[in-house]
């Protein structure tokens, strides 16, 4: 398991990440949102050693996380640090052994990870004659290669084409199954929900909330959808409840007081037919916005 204690990051007078603290479990996938300038890419940063840490501390299996372990991680950084004249094939080959594989075994996991992202043909090629997208799947071929411990990845979803999508997702999926700890940012939210099984969301860099996505929801407000065979507008009379939208026979009410979704319905009743009367979970987007506002 990796574990992040406190930590805190200044950059002159601007604390960029302040006490931040949040566990990658293993074997679990766990998603890391936040608008920009939330300190995301800090923390990455800092977990990975590449930034120093002014408080706090990073531990890997409870105990402090070393160099070592470092170099085990797989990585992706925001900025991408491939060579663009260098042929992409020979260039995974040569990552791979900096990570410690052997030759043959850097060529073969290197020659099946470009399978699996559909870039087989395009091994020979310099990385600088590829697509954006297509160096992103090299990039993120680069922190896989090695069997890595644990993966730290910031947007490693960023500018992939749909089936990339899915060959990253079930590539994650494949090393959290192995008891790999999976932490990756994004602001894909929909994905992020699809994905994960835990949140951690970082507003003005300190966490605002730790959670996962069913979790987080139950702590959202409560909101009802209501349809009838006439118009809803009187739904705006019944206390404890903050109307969200009406339109026509259907309506979508809040709760704010106990035992106003009863009365409600009781109303609803007495007035005619109800189609439906059901509750609405937030949305991942809805639940990152109200937190995130705090």
């Amino acid at each position: 398991m990796l574990e992040i204690e406190g930590l805190t990051r200044r950059f002159g007078d601007v604390t960029a990440v302040d006490d931040v603290s949040f566990d990658v479990r293993d074997g679990i996938l766990t998603g890391f949102v936040g608008g920009n300038g939330a300190g995301k890419t800090t923390t990455m940063r800092m977990v990975m050693g590449v930034l120093g840490i002014d408080a706090g501390r990073v531990l890997w299996q409870g105990r402090p996380v070393t160099a070592a372990d470092q170099r085990r991680f797989g990585y992706m950084p925001e900025e991408r640090g491939l060579y663009p004249k260098q042929r992409v094939l020979d260039q995974l080959v040569y990552l791979a052994r900096l990570k410690g594989l052997p030759d043959a075994a850097a060529r073969r996991t290197a020659q099946e990870h470009l399978e699996r992202f559909g870039l087989a043909e395009r091994a020979e090629d310099r990385l600088q004659a590829l697509s954006l997208g297509n160096q992103q799947r090299v990039q993120i071929i680069a922190a896989l290669l090695h069997g890595p411990t644990a993966l730290v990845l910031d947007e490693p979803f960023s500018g992939l084409d749909p089936s990339a999508v899915d060959a990253m997702a079930d590539i994650l999926r494949e090393h959290a199954s192995t008891g790999v700890p999976v932490l990756f940012s994004s602001h894909q939210l929909d994905l992020v929900e699809r994905l994960c099984d835990r949140l951690v969301i970082l507003g003005h860099g300190r966490v605002v909330a730790v959670g996962g996505v069913d979790e987080l929801r139950a702590q959202g407000p409560v909101r009802y959808r209501l349809a009838l065979d006439r118009d809803a507008g009187w739904v705006r009379e019944v206390r404890g409840l903050h109307v969200v939208d009406v339109e026509g026979p259907v309506a979508l009410v809040e709760v704010v007081e106990d035992g106003a979704e009863q009365a409600l319905l009781r109303e609803a009743a007495g007035r005619g037919a109800v189609r439906e009367f059901t509750p609405v979970r937030p949305a991942l987007a809805d639940i990152y916005r109200e937190v995130a506002a705090r």
